[in-house]
């Protein structure tokens, strides 16, 4: 589910307040989810009332935080891991050359990282820069779809892995 289908494709969705707390609502309560071992909400950066509202709404087992390892980046990491502690919830990075296979951290390297240990909280993985995961997307392919066997597909992999092991569930 996503809020693209409640709004016209090219439409911004500049909601507000009430609007935003009504398709919240909406989205945790009203959609037909079936039986999910796992819920994934995709949050832009930040720590404000959708946030909030979601932590006071649906019983968490944890929340993932996603950066990059630079320091701008990881200052609005922090601020959610900090929020996340605070409401009491458990607790891309390189780009690999597909001509040479050389990888480089163009963010730096160990940024995320470092805040990790300092807030005492597991690094779930790194996923490589690949121009392969933008078009795969774009055609309506993630990458587990579209190229299974490649080292992008492992590097979701591992981190499904280490997520559903933090979480206590079987493999399917």
């Amino acid at each position: 589910m996503s809020m693209g289908y409640l709004v016209g494709e090219e439409a911004p969705v500049v909601w507000r307040g009430l609007m935003v707390m009504k398709a919240l609502q909406q989205l945790l309560h009203e959609v037909d989810w079936g039986g999910l071992d796992v819920l994934v909400l995709d949050l832009p950066p930040g720590t404000g009332d959708t946030q909030l509202t979601i932590t006071q709404q649906v019983v968490l087992d944890g929340a993932v935080i996603v950066s990059t390892p630079q320091d701008i980046a990881l200052k609005d990491a922090v601020k959610g891991i900090n929020m996340f502690k605070k409401v009491n919830v458990p607790n891309m990075s390189s780009f690999v050359c597909p001509h040479c296979k050389e990888e480089t951290h163009i963010f730096g390297a160990d940024g995320v990282v470092r805040e990790c240990v300092k807030h005492g909280i597991d690094l779930l993985g790194s996923i490589p820069l690949h121009a392969s995961i933008c078009t795969d997307a774009d055609r309506g392919k993630p990458t587990m779809v579209a190229e299974p066997d490649s080292p992008r597909a492992e590097a979701f992999m591992e981190i499904a892995r280490g997520l559903q092991a933090s979480l206590g569930l079987e493999m399917h």
